[in-house]
């Protein structure tokens, strides 16, 4: 049952098969279903973990380092402030969220996050592991 044409399953039956093909030691097919659970977009740490660990079983690293340099900018951007305009309440309370992380410590003087928030930090160190690998 090859990752055949899976436009009508829902992410959650998407999700099934490939817990399936894994646990049949079907490597190659779970990737498969995990992809196409990152293709829709979201930030969704669970597809990124579990195809960061078949790409490491199957020793293919630079896949692996694909999918880790995409969960990071998936996940930047989740983080990120969302763009568009604000009404005055969401203003206020954006300033007053700010001033309070600022005061502890958890931002910096220019507004950026102090700490690198999960699962980026984990995925960053598991990069420098992997880039090490490849060369």
């Amino acid at each position: 049952m090859a990752a055949e044409s899976n436009t009508s399953l829902s992410s959650y039956e998407i999700l099934e098969k490939a817990r399936e093909a894994e646990t049949e030691e079907n490597l190659e097919e779970a990737a498969g279903f995990y992809e196409q659970l990152i293709k829709q977009n979201k930030a969704d740490e669970f597809p990124f973990d579990r195809l960061m660990i078949i790409y490491r079983k199957l020793k293919q690293y630079k896949e692996e380092l694909r999918i880790i340099n995409k969960g990071i900018k998936i996940f930047e951007d989740f983080y990120k402030k969302p763009a568009g305009r604000k009404s005055s309440k969401q203003e206020k309370l954006t300033t007053l969220s700010d001033a309070f992380m600022k005061s502890a410590g958890l931002k910096d003087k220019k507004g950026n996050l102090v700490y690198v928030p999960e699962p980026i930090s984990r995925w960053m160190k598991r990069k420098a592991v992997v880039e090490k690998k490849i060369k």
